[in-house]
C-alpha cells in the first residue's frame, strides 16, 4: 500500500505564514506599548484631574446649590428659594447691566490686545537682538499684579495725569478724566487689561508665524506678491491654531474681570464699568452670598454659553484654512 504523503509548503506559502505571524507578534506589541503608554499617562495627568476638580468642579457644583438659596449673614439657616436671588438682582438693576458691561468689557480687551499683538509680533518675528530685547519689554507688564497695572495707570490716566500732560502739548489746556467719564472709562479699563497681558499673546502669535514655512513664503515672493497679499493670503490662515488660543483666552479672560477695574474705577463712574465680578463682590460684602453664588453662577453660564460656540466655529475655521 502506497502512502500519499501531503505536499510541503512552498517557500512562498512559508514566507507568508512567517510574515503574517511576525506581523501579528509586531501588532499585539504595539499594542501593549500603547496600553502601558495610556497607562502611565493617566498618572501623569491625575494631579491636574485632582486639582480641577478640587479647586473648580466642587466649587461650582457648591455654587450651583447656593445660587438658589436664601443664604445672607443675617441668618444661620440656608433655605432654598428657587428664582428669588434672581428675581432680587433684576428688580435691583444689578444683573442685565452687568451683563453688557461685561460682554463690552470683553470684547473691547480681546479685540485691542489681539489687534496689538498681531502687529507686533509680525514686527518682531525675526530672532535678533534688538527684537529680543522688545519682545522681553512687552512681556513685563505680564509679570505685573493686576492691581499693581491698575493703580500705574489710574495715576496715567487721571484728569492731571502724565497722558493729559503729553497731550496738552499738542492740544492746549487738554482736560479729560479718562476714568472718570461715563463715555471712555469702560473703554479705558479694557485698554488696561489688554496691556496687561498683551505680551504673552504677542509670544503666541510670533510662535505661530515662525512656524510658517518659508518656501510657501518665497514662492508667494517670486509670483509678485505684496507683504501684505504674503501675509493675508499665507501667513494669517496658518496662523488659524494661534488664533483660536489667544481669542479663546482673552476673551473668557475678560470675563473674569476684576483687579483691573477695583484698581481704576472700583466699577464707576455710576454703572459704567460695575462688571459681574465687581457687583459679585459688593453683595458678598453686603452678607448677600445667596446673590452673589447667583452672580458667581452667571459668570460661569456666560464663560460657557460664549465659549463653546466660539470654540467650535474657530476650529472649524482652522480646518478650512
Amino acid at each position: 500500500m502506497k502512502t500519499v504523503l501531503p505536499d510541503a509548503p512552498a517557500a512562498s506559502d512559508r514566507a507568508d505564514v512567517g510574515g503574517s505571524r511576525s506581523t501579528g507578534e509586531a501588532g499585539a506589541a504595539r499594542l501593549s506599548r500603547g496600553r502601558r503608554i495610556v497607562r502611565s499617562g493617566v498618572w501623569f495627568a491625575l494631579p491636574a484631574i485632582v486639582f480641577v476638580g478640587v479647586f473648580f468642579v466642587l466649587p461650582q457644583l457648591y455654587n450651583l446649590r447656593f445660587a438658589f438659596s436664601n443664604w445672607t449673614t443675617y441668618s444661620s439657616n440656608i433655605t432654598w428659594n428657587g428664582w428669588s436671588n434672581f428675581e432680587t438682582l433684576i428688580g435691583q438693576g444689578l444683573l442685565f447691566t452687568p451683563i453688557g458691561v461685561t460682554i463690552g468689557y470683553a470684547v473691547i480687551a480681546m479685540v485691542t490686545q489681539n489687534v496689538v499683538s498681531l502687529a507686533l509680533a509680525y514686527a518682531m518675528r525675526d530672532s535678533t537682538r534688538l527684537n529680543g530685547f522688545f519682545r522681553s519689554l512687552y512681556f513685563l507688564p505680564v509679570l505685573l499684579s493686576p492691581l499693581a497695572a491698575g493703580y500705574i495707570w489710574r495715576g496715567l490716566l487721571a484728569s492731571d495725569g502724565p497722558l493729559n500732560d503729553f497731550i496738552g502739548i499738542f492740544v492746549p489746556g487738554f482736560d479729560w478724566s479718562w476714568l472718570g467719564e461715563t463715555s471712555t472709562a469702560l473703554a479705558a479699563v479694557a485698554f488696561v487689561d489688554a496691556w496687561k497681558w498683551i505680551g504673552l499673546t504677542t509670544l503666541v502669535y510670533i510662535a505661530g508665524i515662525n512656524a510658517v514655512p518659508r518656501d510657501a513664503l518665497e514662492a508667494a515672493v517670486i509670483d509678485g506678491a505684496t507683504a501684505w497679499q504674503s501675509f493675508w493670503r499665507i501667513t494669517f490662515p496658518m496662523l488659524a491654531p494661534a488664533f483660536t488660543f489667544n481669542v479663546v483666552v482673552t476673551l473668557v479672560g475678560a470675563f473674569s474681570a476684576y483687579d483691573v477695574i477695583a484698581a481704576t474705577t472700583g466699577g464707576g463712574p455710576g454703572d459704567s464699568t460695575r462688571a459681574l465680578n465687581i457687583v459679585l463682590r459688593m453683595q458678598w460684602g453686603l452678607g448677600n452670598f445667596g446673590a452673589g453664588s447667583a452672580l458667581g453662577l452667571t459668570v460661569t453660564a456666560l464663560v460657557i454659553v460664549v465659549a463653546i460656540p466660539l470654540v467650535w466655529w474657530l476650529r472649524r475655521r482652522e480646518a478650512k484654512a
